[in-house]
């Protein structure tokens, strides 16, 4: 595999509980498990077919005792991590772990500027390099920054795997920036509110139908805490795990659902907390 530089490549959830988020996401996105542990690591395969999507690990103890709780974390191929997590440090970011050879290629854990986390990663490992297409199912379809400040993080991304200022499809917007790599639009970023106490990447998993997802989250334990919502091509909810880990799902709407939604979830524009999503500004009206 040539791996795209700049390009997310890979995904990793680390959690407190490796068998119950297992079990959560096998249920809302249909995900299989494969053993893929070695001597010194439990490790988990989620997997889409015979394809592997991501990584299921539990969040190391030293993390824990620095307050870090569950989360999804998104790995960016490079060409050189050494490199790259050398030109982080000197772009203003962090580098939380130094590059290292792990059991899925070299990595480093990073952070921006604002602290948003992700992770540096070359050489993946037969059988985990991910399809360039964002809309297969069960598979990460859409990245998203929630930023300290949106253009200072675009001008660090920019400057780091080169990505790009993308068009939306309804033109220059003021509140959400997508970004393109390789050519392709992969995601968008935006200033976050002062709800969200934290800068972070989001990751937005394809499902069928967003409904009845969003069912599976809230009885397998986990919380939605925004929408659904329309965007141009289908419905997201955003969501936390039962161990806390916040991620996104995408999918569509059925006929049926549509009849029965409420106006606040079917309207929009561009009075949502100056938000917008997918390139669309969406609104939960006030009334």
């Amino acid at each position: 595999m040539v791996e795209h530089h700049g390009s997310f490549v890979w995904y990793e959830l680390m959690t407190t509980d490796m068998a119950a988020a297992a079990t959560f996401y096998a249920n809302v996105v249909g995900w299989g498990a494969q053993d893929a542990s070695t001597p010194d690591l439990a490790y988990t395969l989620f997997t889409a077919g015979r394809i592997s999507v991501g990584g299921l690990m539990g969040l190391p103890e030293d993390a824990r005792k620095m307050g870090a709780t569950p989360r999804w974390m998104g790995y960016v191929g490079v060409n050189d991590v050494d490199a790259a997590a050398d030109r982080i440090k000197r772009l203003g970011g962090a580098v939380y772990v130094p590059p290292t050879n792990s059991n899925i290629g070299r990595i480093s854990v990073v952070a921006d500027p604002q602290t948003a986390t992700l992770a540096l990663v070359k050489g993946l490992k037969p059988g985990q390099q991910q399809s360039t297409d964002l809309d297969e199912p069960k598979r990460v379809g859409w990245h998203e920054l929630l930023a300290a400040d949106r253009e200072k993080a675009f001008a660090f991304y920019g400057e780091l795997f080169g990505w790009q200022k993308a068009d939306s499809e309804l033109g220059p917007m003021d509140t959400y920036q997508l970004f393109s790599a390789s050519g392709q639009t992969i995601g968008g970023m935006f200033t976050k509110r002062p709800v969200e106490q934290v800068p972070y990447w989001l990751y937005y998993f394809n499902i069928g139908d967003i409904d009845a997802a969003a069912e599976r989250v809230k009885t397998g334990g986990g919380w939605i805490f925004e929408g659904p919502f329309e965007v141009p091509d289908g419905w997201i909810v955003r969501c936390i795990d039962p161990q806390g880990a916040i991620f996104a799902l995408q999918g569509k709407r059925s006929q049926d659902s549509l009849e029965r939604a409420p106006a606040s979830e079917v309207g929009w524009s561009t009075e949502w907390s100056g938000i917008s999503s997918r390139g669309r500004l969406i609104t939960k009206p006030r009334g």
